[in-house]
């Protein structure tokens, strides 16, 4: 039996372990600093063995193990999927704007379609509680920065208090990835979704969180964050932040009006993440490279996110 990081990923940890013949996926929780509620191997287990009752293709889940003293840590496994990740905008302009625009498409759809899923029909009538979602996500990476932050972040609280003022009407609650963009999804030799992946933050909420999470994340490959983020937006033929909407209304009958709120609130998420992620690496706790730029971006994102709750677009 060999193993091996698959990188990437800058929060849970991927190993492809192999008998030489067959290969699995090993996924557990990070190492040191561990939030409370985060990182929570059974629950990407019991989304993606749910999720196999409906067309949102997943990884098959074979076993999952919560006893820490096999690994260090609990654990799950699964299928090894057959797939390319697209990460970097050089990756998708290889294959040219026009298959890079039926890529980006279908990673939209297939966000739709996931959202159009029942979760009482599916086993995961527990898996959260909408109501009141938003409000909890605010005070939820609030304490989260206060969990993992050992400096003064600017804009932070200023934001947290916007967001609280400035809750809409929640959008009818769905199952949600938490984390959703073109590199946690495996697309196939004939550019078909093959399984989304990393289900780490699912939970079942308003969905638009998923849709303005992944608008920010093309937004930040427009800036200067090294191989932080994943750049594969800039590729020519890569849906536009107005395509991505138009798209996602196209396959939702969901009121977009408040989009604004949801973009803030995103930036503020993601920030909360990478501050947590920066944490992890100032005390050693990271494992791979890549991580000595996160803590730079963390207040660009909180700024990001205030100019679009004082703009209200």
């Amino acid at each position: 039996m060999r193993a091996r990081l698959v990188v990437g990923g800058k929060s849970n940890l991927t190993y492809q372990v192999t008998d030489g013949m067959t290969s699995w996926i090993v996924r557990r929780p990070p190492l040191g600093h561990v939030l409370a509620t985060a990182h929570d191997m059974a629950r990407e287990y019991r989304v993606m063995t749910a999720l196999r009752a409906t067309d949102i293709p997943v990884p098959v889940t074979y076993a999952l193990c919560e006893d820490p003293g096999v690994i260090g840590a609990p654990f799950y496994v699964m299928e090894m999927v057959a797939g390319t990740p697209y990460r970097l905008a050089a990756q998708l302009e290889r294959l040219g704007p026009a298959r890079t625009l039926a890529i980006s498409t279908r990673m939209v759809d297939t966000l739709a379609a996931l959202h159009r899923v029942d979760p009482v029909a599916v086993g995961l009538a527990d898996f959260g509680r909408p109501e009141g979602f938003l409000a909890r996500q605010v005070r939820r990476f609030m304490k989260q920065l206060d969990a993992s932050s050992s400096r003064e972040l600017a804009g932070a609280r200023e934001l947290q208090a916007l967001l609280q003022a400035r809750l809409p009407v929640e959008s009818a609650p769905a199952v949600v990835h938490g984390d959703f963009r073109l590199d946690n999804l495996l697309v196939d030799d004939q550019d078909q979704v093959a399984a989304v992946i990393d289900w780490e933050l699912a939970t079942v909420g308003d969905p638009l969180t998923d849709l303005a999470l992944l608008l920010v994340y093309r937004n930040m490959a427009q800036m200067e964050t090294g191989h932080l983020v994943a750049d594969a937006p800039r590729a020519p033929g890569f849906l536009s932040a107005e395509g991505i909407l138009s798209r996602y209304a196209g396959q939702s009958a969901r009121d977009l009006s408040a989009v604004g709120f949801y973009l803030g609130l995103a930036y503020f998420k993601l920030a909360a993440i990478l501050e947590g992620i920066h944490y992890r690496y100032s005390h050693g706790q990271t494992v791979g490279a890549g991580f000595d730029t996160v803590g730079s971006v963390v207040e660009p994102l909180m700024a990001a996110g205030l100019a679009v709750l004082r703009e209200g677009s």
